[in-house]
């Protein structure tokens, strides 16, 4: 969906000229000159029309990493008239960390607080057995971008599609990174466009150095703390009836020290199963669902013992030697 701001006392846009009524793109507009339509299709296809609105208070902790996507990435899509020149926002921002910790639902989050059009890719989406076509397909994705904008392209697995470039990969490989890093550095593009790249990695020691030194912002999004833990217990109970007290939450939250959000959702799945477990297999059909008892301390006590968490704390020390290099730590 591509919602454009409000002009009521702001210089922005007041419609999108270029699309027609049904959100198809109009090939004639300046930044798809010379450009495959059928590469526009493709790329088309990879805008996410359809996703829940995200806010800023669904990501549990974070505060500083929040803060400064606000700064770096939200804020100057929301009012381009006054982050100009030194203030003009990066191009590029990249999120790392370990699985599980939220980094594809802050790139959600950034396009639905930034009112952005969000393209969601792959390397499967820009790669090709045919010479030639992945750097084509890279040209196309950022013509389209800048058709649309403001846009987040929102690469998840970044490092899959621009991991270090070495002698023994093919031609049409290399290419395609040089066409991204070209397209990264802006300099096919207008300083005044408005066109965000988000890159999430579970690997950033594998990114290309050219790659890495594009992404301005390289911001670390860690395991969730004690309070971001017991947060995010609150949020996923909201579904199912439970008798948690306070005190019980806050024993969870220090037993599941060491957990991703992931792990976390895992974690809340398995303890909700519990009470499901305790009726008699013959009576599944027949049970009234409103004698189900509800959700204790004693059924995640006993989802600890299955459900163990996925990061070894060697990744972890990983990360953090990495962003003390490289990222833009506080």
């Amino acid at each position: 969906m591509h919602v454009w701001l409000s002009t009521s006392a702001n210089n922005f846009p007041e419609s999108n000229s270029d699309e027609n009524i049904n959100g198809d793109i109009d090939l004639s507009h300046t930044a798809l000159k010379n450009i495959d339509p059928k590469m526009v299709e493709i790329i088309n296809n990879e805008i996410m029309h359809k996703f829940k609105p995200v806010d800023w208070i669904e990501i549990a902790g974070l505060e500083y990493a929040k803060s400064i996507i606000k700064e770096a990435v939200v804020y100057p899509l929301l009012r381009p008239d006054i982050f100009t020149g030194l203030r003009r926002p990066p191009r590029g921002i990249l999120l790392f960390g370990p699985p599980g910790t939220g980094k594809t639902l802050i790139g959600k989050c950034i396009a639905s607080q930034s009112k952005s059009t969000f393209f969601s890719i792959s390397s499967a989406t820009l790669t090709s057995k045919w010479m030639g076509e992945g750097e084509k397909m890279v040209r196309t994705l950022f013509a389209v971008a800048v058709a649309r904008q403001p846009s987040v392209i929102f690469i998840d697995e970044i490092d899959s599609l621009l991991s270090k470039r070495s002698d023994n990969e093919n031609e049409g490989t290399r290419r395609l990174k040089t066409e991204f890093l070209v397209r990264l550095d802006g300099a096919a593009t207008s300083d005044d466009d408005r066109v965000l790249i988000v890159g999430a990695t579970n690997r950033p020691q594998e990114l290309d150095d050219a790659v890495r030194r594009r992404f301005i912002k390289r911001l670390y999004v860690p395991l969730p703390e004690l309070n971001a833990r017991i947060d995010i217990l609150k949020n996923l109970l909201k579904t199912v009836d439970n008798v948690l007290t306070v005190q019980d939450l806050e024993e969870i939250g220090r037993l599941s020290n060491g957990y991703s959000g992931a792990d976390m959702e895992s974690l809340c799945r398995e303890a909700s199963m519990e009470p499901l477990r305790s009726v008699p297999q013959d009576f599944i059909l027949s049970f009234d669902k409103n004698n189900l008892r509800a959700v204790n301390k004693n059924d995640f006590l006993i989802a600890f013992n299955k459900i163990r968490p996925s990061v070894s704390p060697d990744d972890l020390d990983q990360y953090v030697e990495w962003n003390k290099t490289y990222g833009s730590s506080y």
